[in-house]
Parts: structure tokens; C-alpha cells; sequence
């Protein structure tokens, strides 16, 4: 979450933290346990080790600390967040449904945005279109499904992406790319993107954008 106004930046706080001031720290931690969190359960696809790999990102945060040079703090933690889901992949097989539906009730906070607010019937049509588009993400190369993530779900620009995946704006793009098209095949394959659409035009009254984001 951004700092208020009157609230001390991102680099205060490291610099603080860095000093050993823990109570900085934790104050960052309040900032991004939610946006880390979000990215490691639609990486990992499980509540449970979502929150271990959000626990063990903030650990690798406070101990790697000295190596945050300033910038983006968010772009920083998000990327040992990245780095912890895609080492916890690597160590397992595992089928792309795997805890989504577990994933959609235990997380209270639905896979495409919070549900505060909203009647049952929102709620429900969160919870499907959430389920068809995990599935669909769990489809993607590692690489392709982060990138969409960080720009999709954490709303990053395209340079930080760059910053926190370690490579240029151009294979983030292509990245994204190539992730929102394999999406769209995923969906119109399985007939569920007239559907999706469908539900989303109900909800809104407007057309519905037929890939994870409008970004291009």
C-alpha cells in the first residue's frame, strides 16, 4: 500500500532499518505483505505455501536489506518474492489445479480483486472467473505467467518489471506478450471466453477486454 502524504518514504524507512531499527522494517513489511502475498499465491497456486514463500521473502528481505540501493522497494522485495516462488516450482511437480479451489476460499481476498462491499452474486462471479484464469496462468512458462503478474495483478510499469525480472523492457513486453496470447488461446479453447465476457458485460455493462490487461 502507498505511504500517505505525511508518511516516511520507502528509502527512509530502509535507510532506518538498515540501522537496525526492526520497527522500520515492519512498517514496510505492513506496506507489501499484501501485494507479496498476492504474487506468491497466483505463482504457487496454494494458500499455504504462499504464505510460507511470503514468510520466507520478508526474512530474505530483512537479512538482504544492505543490498537495497534505493529506487523501488516494491519492485526490490517483489523480486526475491519471484525469485522464492519460482525455487519452491522447481522443487516440486504439481498439476495446475492444485489448491485453486482451496486458494479461492482461503485467501478472503478473491483472485481478481477484494471483494469488500459486493453481494453474493459478485462474489460468486469473482470466484469462477478467478478459478478459469489460475488455471489458465498455470499453463504459462515461469517467466511469461511473473510477467503478467507483475503487470497485470501488481500494476508495475514495464521498467520495473525489467528491474525486478533482471532483464530489458523489450523481453518483458515480449514476455507479456506472448503470456496474453497463449491465455486467450487457453480460454477460447475451453469455450470460457464468450462466457467470461459474457459475465463480465453483465457486471459492468461494458465490453470486456479479451486478454489479462489492456497494457500493450
Amino acid at each position: 500500500m502507498p505511504p500517505g502524504a505525511d508518511a516516511p518514504t520507502d528509502d527512509d524507512l530502509a535507510e532506518r532499518a538498515k540501522a537496525g531499527e526492526l520497527d522500520a522494517f515492519n512498517l514496510l513489511v505492513e506496506r507489501y505483505q499484501r501485494p507479496v502475498f498476492g504474487l506468491c499465491v497466483r505463482m504457487l497456486s496454494s494458500a499455504a505455501a504462499a504464505e510460507d514463500a511470503a514468510q520466507d521473502t520478508m526474512i530474505s528481505a530483512w537479512r538482504g536489506l544492505s543490498g537495497y540501493r534505493g529506487g523501488s522497494f516494491q519492485a526490490w522485495i517483489l523480486r526475491i518474492a519471484g525469485n522464492r516462488c519460482r525455487d519452491e516450482l522447481r522443487k516440486r511437480k504439481r498439476r495446475p489445479q492444485d489448491s485453486l479451489d482451496s486458494l479461492m476460499e482461503e485467501r478472503g481476498d478473491g483472485a481478481v480483486g477484494p471483494a469488500d462491499g459486493r453481494g453474493p452474486e459478485d462474489r460468486s462471479l469473482d470466484s469462477e472467473t478467478g478459478r478459469t484464469i489460475l488455471a489458465g496462468l498455470n499453463t504459462l512458462p515461469e517467466d511469461q505467467k511473473l510477467a503478467i503478474l507483475l503487470c497485470d495483478v501488481q500494476g508495475l510499469p514495464y521498467d520495473e518489471i525489467a528491474h525486478t525480472m533482471r532483464t530489458s523492457v523489450g523481453t518483458v513486453k515480449s514476455r507479456i506478450s506472448r503470456g496474453r496470447a497463449r491465455m486467450r488461446d487457453y480460454l477460447i479453447e475451453r469455450g470460457e471466453l464468450p462466457a467470461l465476457q459474457a459475465r463480465l458485460d453483465q457486471r459492468t455493462g461494458d465490453p470486456a477486454p479479451t486478454s489479462i490487461g489492456a497494457q500493450e
